[in-house]
């Protein structure tokens, strides 16, 4: 289980193994891969960090890829359609998937201080909560569980 987003790695690796994955991803299932969307999970997969709309919006803008708030929300529900990102609900903000390649329930660390993000590998279908949906009778199909808190790095008094 490991959390990618907190710590340090190499984020030009992130990026371009992201954009490979998803790219050969759209190429096999048909779909279009278009310029904004790929900034969009470029953007994204930059930091480890939740984007707002709007704050993608601005820099598509800078780019001028495009002005209109519509631009960056049909990107970003694209990109989470699809499972190429997440939408953080506690922040309203969007993430890209750190497991693109893997089919997981996603558990995300939210840093109460510096807003960092960090999304943890495993499959919650087949812990308590899995046990205790099948003795409800309920089949899960997507989970999502959120939990706030510091980060090692705000912690330890990192944190501008």
């Amino acid at each position: 289980m490991d959390a990618i987003g907190f710590g340090q790695h190499n984020h030009a690796e992130c990026i371009s193994k992201g954009l490979h994955l998803v790219d050969a991803e759209c190429r096999a299932a048909g779909l279009k891969f278009t310029p904004v969307r790929r900034r969009v999970l470029e953007m994204l997969l930059a930091e480890h960090r939740a984007h707002g709309a709007y704050e993608i919006l601005d820099n598509l803008r800078a780019e001028g890829l495009g002005s209109q708030p519509p631009v960056s929300y049909r990107a970003l529900e694209f990109l989470v359609k699809n499972g190429f990102a997440h939408k953080i609900e506690r922040l309203n903000a969007f993430i890209a998937c750190a497991h693109l390649a893997e089919n997981h329930a996603p558990v995300f660390l939210i840093c109460r201080t510096c807003d960092s993000v960090a999304e943890i590998y495993t499959d919650l279908t087949r812990g308590v909560l899995g046990r205790a949906a099948k003795t409800a009778g309920f089949q899960i199909e997507r989970t999502a569980v959120e939990v706030e808190g510091i980060c090692t790095t705000c912690q330890q008094g990192g944190a501008a």
